[in-house]
C-alpha cells in the first residue's frame, strides 16, 4: 500500500510545482519543500537507540537513529530531492543510480552504477520526483534487491496510479512514499496533469524546437 501526503501545505505548493509559469530556481525550491515534507513521513518508523546526553541544566536520556541509513537518487531528477533528505539524514550515505527511460520503448536503460561490493545499509530510500510507467523505479529497486539491501523505501512527489500499481505489484515489501498520484498518462508516458519533465524543469534544459 502506497501512504499518500493529504497536507494543505503540500497540495498548496504542488500546485505551484505544476503550474507552466513557475521558474526553474523556483521549482527547484518547491521540489526541496515538497521532498522535506515527504522525507519526515518516510522516516517516521525508522529504528532508534537511546543515548546518555548533557543539557547545559543536567543530564537526560535521549535518541539517535539506529539504522544505517543510504539515499539513493535517480539520475537524473532525483538528485533535486537529495539536498532535502541530507538536511534530514545528513548521516546518510549516497548512491546514485544511473538510469532512464528510452522514449521510444519507454524501458529503463542503466548507465551508472557505483555500488560498493557488500551491502552496509540497513534502510534505502529510493527517490525520484515523477513516476510514470515506474520501468526506472522497479529497475533501481531490483538494482538494489541484487545488491542485497533488505529493506527499502520509495518515495515520489508525483505518481500515476499504474506506475504505483505496477512497484507494489512487483514489489509489496517495498514502503511506497507518494505525494499524489495522478490518474493518467500521456500517449508518450508523461503524468496528466503532471508537472513535463522535472529533470528538464530543475536544470533549465527544456528548450523550443
Amino acid at each position: 500500500m502506497a501512504k499518500r501526503v493529504n497536507h494543505p501545505l503540500f497540495l498548496h505548493k504542488l500546485s505551484q510545482l505544476r503550474d507552466t509559469k513557475t521558474t526553474p530556481k523556483e521549482f527547484r525550491d518547491l521540489v526541496s519543500e515538497l521532498t522535506t515534507i515527504l522525507g519526515v513521513q518516510a522516516t517516521s518508523d525508522l529504528d532508534l537507540s537511546m543515548t546518555k546526553q548533557k543539557s547545559p541544566i543536567t543530564e537526560f536520556s535521549g535518541y539517535q537513529i539506529k539504522d544505517r541509513i543510504g539515499v539513493f537518487p535517480i539520475l537524473r531528477a532525483g538528485s533535486g530531492m537529495l539536498s532535502s533528505f541530507l538536511n534530514l539524514l545528513p548521516m546518510a550515505r549516497v548512491h546514485h543510480l544511473g538510469l532512464y527511460r528510452e522514449k521510444s520503448t519507454l524501458l529503463p536503460v542503466e548507465y551508472y552504477n557505483k555500488l560498493p561490493q557488500v551491502c552496509q545499509i540497513d534502510v534505502g530510500i529510493v527517490i525520484d520526483p515523477m513516476v510514470a510507467t515506474a520501468g526506472t523505479a522497479i529497475a533501481a529497486i531490483n538494482m538494489l534487491k541484487d545488491w542485497g539491501l533488505k529493506k527499502i523505501k520509495f518515495v515520489c512527489i508525483l505518481a500515476s496510479k499504474e506506475g504505483i500499481d505496477l512497484i507494489l505489484k512487483q514489489h509489496p515489501d517495498v514502503q511506497v512514499y507518494v505525494g499524489h498520484i495522478d490518474e493518467e498518462l500521456t500517449a508518450e508516458g508523461y503524468l496528466t496533469p503532471g508537472c513535463g519533465d522535472a529533470g528538464d524543469r530543475i536544470f533549465n534544459t527544456a528548450y523550443d524546437h
